[in-house]
């Protein structure tokens, strides 16, 4: 079958499983889910999903997540909206209903019974979002929003400055090398533009004034202008002066909207919210927001020269509980605004050995339970695209179900991350150019202050150090005896399917957008099978 078949067949084979086209509110995607708003999540079939071979897993949030897998969910997506549209376009006109019989009397009783228990489920699952959805989260999702578009670009464009500075330092091909930076840098030059259009779409305003106020940010003619006694330069204050200024305008295009009459809304409504806002961005905004940009930048520096090991202990062994919360959201605008200050963010490869620690975490669970094949097949099937930092897989399917072994999996990212740590705080740098990848993925990326031989050793020492950590952690005291005695079995097979996670927000290893549900202290995490497993995948254990 020819790839573009193949993402067809996928898209083909999910889009009745949601409910079909009908049920299809909105399509997005991040970097390895297909982001599905759904008007009635009632009407999907889980355990079907679960079951086609591409689907990785299914997250249930704000939207209906598959997971797909990065590459696969950039082709699935656009087959899917394309199947989408066609439906719809092809749907019958709805006929009127049928006068009222005895017959269609009893049917209307039952149905109204099924609407009942459709409405139960409806309440059960607005109470259990209720909970997950705290203001602060929002906003982090929010943010999430923001930025994670922007992520294939960050990627992109560093891969790019990586080569070029490959190819700078080793003189070669010196009349490539000014058309690779300038393709490597024009993105970042522009970033606040696109921060400022996403800003006011996702605050319900209308983007092109939101990037038209963010691009006050990056114009040359702000050297002229002085504040707060200084000078202004361009690109101060950044995606964070960006994202405000945005914001700004958006609140001051809907007082607009509330009281210009219809008939100038044209004219005075894009014109004031412009004007007050870039005056409100040009001598307050941009200083302030450069001001913490720059303690920002000052902050990450003092604590990985001043803390080293220390902080890269906690980095790196916090993340993973971060991400279940969706806390990790919150250090996106900072790992952008390193970026752009530095060239690279050095909080990311620290955070990238967590990915490690769960990879070692696997690969111990694996040697420690010999006779169960069905587990043992889900660590082989998921371990490569751990590997390459995407952990979804291995952390719903093996590490959160087992309980103990994510503990421990976050022990081998606490001492990979110390390692990494380790030599900031000595003076080598370890930064990546761009966020989204980690694991091996993140290797094109890299970048320090002491050349890309050196800085390649270390983050590559720090993988090999949260491994050999993980896994020594996992296979000494990842299981009881009573663990064992449970899961060391051979087990029975049955029908396959993928992880179904229930989410509050965050994002898996890969992936910037929302992640699992926070399992609390008395559940390990998500039970149900996973697409490479045809066996039992086990469930929470006592720990």
């Amino acid at each position: 079958m020819a790839t573009d078949d193949k993402h067809r067949a996928t898209a083909a084979a999910i889009l009745p499983l949601v409910g079909g086209a009908s049920n299809v509110r909105t399509v997005a995607h991040c970097m390895t889910r297909l982001r599905l708003g759904l008007l009635d999540p009632s009407l999907v079939d889980d355990e079907a999903l679960k079951a086609l071979p591409a689907v990785l897993g299914v997250v249930e949030d704000d939207t209906y997540q598959i997971v797909l897998g990065p590459g696969s969910v950039a082709r699935v997506t656009p087959e899917f909206e394309a199947l989408v549209e066609a439906a719809r376009a092809t749907a019958p006109a709805p006929t009127p209903a049928p006068p009222a019989t005895a017959t269609t009397a009893t049917t209307a009783t039952t149905a109204t019974t099924a609407d009942e228990l459709a409405a139960q489920g409806a309440e059960l699952r607005a109470a259990r979002k209720a909970r997950n959805a705290t203001p602060f989260k929002l906003f982090l999702r929010r943010i999430a929003n923001i930025f994670v578009p922007l992520i294939p670009a960050l990627i992109g464009c560093g891969i790019i400055a990586g080569l070029n500075g490959l190819l700078v330092n080793l003189g070669w091909l010196p009349g490539v090398t000014p058309a690779l930076a300038a393709i490597a840098s024009g993105f970042m030059a522009l970033i606040a533009v696109f921060v400022g259009y996403n800003t006011a779409k996702e605050f319900g305003g209308t983007p092109i004034l939101g990037g038209a106020v963010a691009a006050i940010i990056v114009f040359p003619g702000v050297a002229d202008i002085e504040a707060f006694g200084q000078k202004l330069s361009p690109g101060q204050g950044g995606v964070l002066g960006a994202l405000g200024a945005a914001v700004l305008g958006v609140y001051v295009e809907k007082w607009c909207r509330r009281w210009v009459p219809e008939a100038l809304d044209v004219l005075v409504t894009p014109t004031l919210t412009v004007l007050i806002s870039g005056l409100v961005t040009i001598f307050g905004l941009m200083y302030v927001a450069g001001e913490v940009s720059s303690a920002i930048g000052t902050a990450a520096d003092w604590l990985l020269s001043h803390g080293g090991a220390g902080a890269g202990l906690l980095l790196g062994g916090f993340f993973l509980p971060l991400v279940m919360l969706g806390l990790h959201q919150a250090l996106i605008p900072i790992h952008t605004t390193l970026i752009e200050q530095q060239g690279y963010t050095v909080l990311l490869p620290i955070l990238a050995m967590a990915g490690a620690g769960q990879v070692g975490a696997a690969v111990a669970v694996y040697v420690r339970l010999p006779r169960n094949e069905s587990i043992r097949r889900t660590i082989r099937s998921a371990l490569p695209a751990g590997l390459l930092g995407v952990g979804e897989p291995l952390i719903y399917g093996v590490s959160l179900p087992l309980g103990r072994p994510f503990v421990t999996a976050c022990v081998g990212g606490a001492f990979g991350g110390a390692f990494v740590g380790l030599f900031n705080q000595l003076g080598s740098s370890v930064g990546s150019t761009a966020i989204g990848p980690s694991g091996w993925a993140l290797f094109p990326l890299l970048d320090g202050n002491h050349g890309l031989g050196g800085t390649l050793a270390i983050y590559a020492g720090g993988l090999l150090v949260g491994y050999v950590a993980g896994f020594a952690a996992t296979y000494l005291f990842g299981f009881s005896k009573e663990l064992l005695a449970e899961f060391n079995v051979e087990q029975a097979v049955a029908g396959a399917g993928a992880t179904t996670v229930v989410a509050a927000s965050g994002g898996g290893a890969g992936d910037s957008g929302t992640g699992p549900k926070d399992p609390g202290p008395t559940d390990p995490g998500p039970t149900d099978p996973g697409p490479t497993d045809p066996g039992q995948r086990p469930a929470p254990a006592k720990v």
